[in-house]
């Protein structure tokens, strides 16, 4: 049996460049590399591929498919407070699930919500 090596999530938003700039300057992804009309990125094992498309339906309008990703952290509270002090939007303050996560959610500049949390 073949294991995942890594898993990048691709999304479609209408501004790629503002997109772009968001993971990088909020989220704090790093550029991997650039092909017309994509962004790849990531932040250790975290990637994503944006992916430009002007007239995709906006993500508020899909309601729980919004939800794109769960990001497991080292340090869900260190991690929640450099997005706030970046100034993310959440979806969920930062608390201690009774299954066994302490998590957060955010939104994203194009309304995909992402959750990250850690093992307690």
């Amino acid at each position: 049996m073949s294991d995942f090596v890594t898993v990048r999530f691709t999304l479609a938003v209408r501004d790629l460049a503002r997109s772009t700039d968001y993971y990088a300057s909020v989220l704090g992804l790093q550029m991997d590399f650039t092909a017309p009309g994509w962004s790849f990125m990531s932040r250790g094992s975290f990637r994503v591929m944006l992916g430009e498309c002007s007239d995709a339906t906006p993500p508020h309008a899909l309601g729980d498919h919004a939800w794109y990703g769960y990001g497991t952290v080292s340090d869900a509270s260190a991690l929640f407070d450099e997005y706030r002090a970046a100034g993310a939007e959440f979806t969920q303050q930062l608390a201690d699930k009774p299954w066994g996560m302490r998590e957060f959610g955010v939104r994203t500049i194009d309304g995909q919500r992402i959750m990250f949390g850690q093992e307690l």
